[in-house]
């Protein structure tokens, strides 16, 4: 039976306030955003957002991270996480966000011990329960509890919580970790997350929103932008500007995607494996 936002919105506040305390994986986005807003509606001072800091963090994330936590009005922690130091995360194979999500996950227990508090929580919704996603294994086997997909939430439905709660979040684009940047199979590092780092916020410097640089072997940048600003960014002054800029942080190719921009584009070759 299909049910109304409002349903859907009450059951989320019903379902996390039978949690009794809990704590968010809270990454600043919208979809964590409206289940720390969702907590604090239900739990009060018994929620805490908790927020990960990691060279996979892209620029500017925390910030948005701590305004949110401020504008909901729940409590904030901060933690440091040790992924880079994981080989098997740092060796990038398909299931490179698993190891990350258990490092996370590791902290997160350690941290409820510590606050006393009972539940794990993330901002899983229900189109994420479609997609290729290792890391809700690793939710899975620690007990980890989504909320958002328990009560059949979408993309959509988050937005729209999101609007209707007046968060400043409600609508920014997806901001996966720097690491989903860099083809499979392409070591993890420090470096290259930063150099992914700073040519996205280049481009974003031209007035682009959603904006993707993928790593490839050969120090090869694939340009992802939204199909309505390739032909944009391939003025030859604004092309120029970027293959100079590009080249300075160490890529020797740099390519556009003309089937612009899309989320998971790195998720393709696992289907066409399949």
């Amino acid at each position: 039976m299909i049910q109304s936002l409002a349903e859907k919105r009450d059951h989320l506040l019903d379902l996390i306030r039978k949690l009794e305390s809990c704590v968010v994986a809270f990454s600043g986005g919208v979809d964590s955003a409206v289940v720390a807003k969702a907590a604090h509606l239900a739990l009060g001072d018994r929620a805490v957002a908790v927020t990960r800091v990691s060279p996979s963090l892209a620029s500017g994330e925390f910030e948005v991270a701590r305004q949110v936590a401020q504008q909901i009005g729940i409590r904030h922690e901060i933690i440091q996480t040790n992924e880079m130091e994981d080989v098997a995360f740092t060796q990038n194979a398909t299931d490179r966000c698993y190891h990350c999500k258990i490092d996370l996950y590791d902290h997160l227990e350690a941290l409820i011990r510590r606050l006393g508090v009972k539940a794990i929580i993330n901002g899983a919704n229900a189109d994420d329960l479609n997609d290729y996603r290792p890391g809700t294994t690793a939710g899975t086997e620690r007990g980890v509890r989504s909320p958002l997909a328990e009560c059949g939430i979408t993309k959509t439905d988050v937005r729209m919580l999101a609007q209707d709660w007046g968060l400043v979040v409600w609508n920014k684009p997806a901001a996966p970790c720097l690491a989903s940047r860099i083809a499979y199979g392409e070591a993890v590092t420090a470096e290259r997350l930063a150099r992914i780092d700073a040519a996205e916020q280049f481009l974003r410097s031209f007035g682009l929103q959603e904006v993707r640089v993928r790593y490839h072997r050969g120090n090869l940048a694939r340009i992802e932008v939204p199909a309505t600003a390739v032909c944009r960014i391939s003025e030859p002054a604004i092309r120029e500007q970027i293959i100079q800029y590009l080249k300075s942080l160490g890529f020797i190719y740099i390519t556009l995607d003309l089937d612009g921009f899309r989320s998971g584009s790195l998720n393709e070759i696992l289907e066409i494996a399949e």
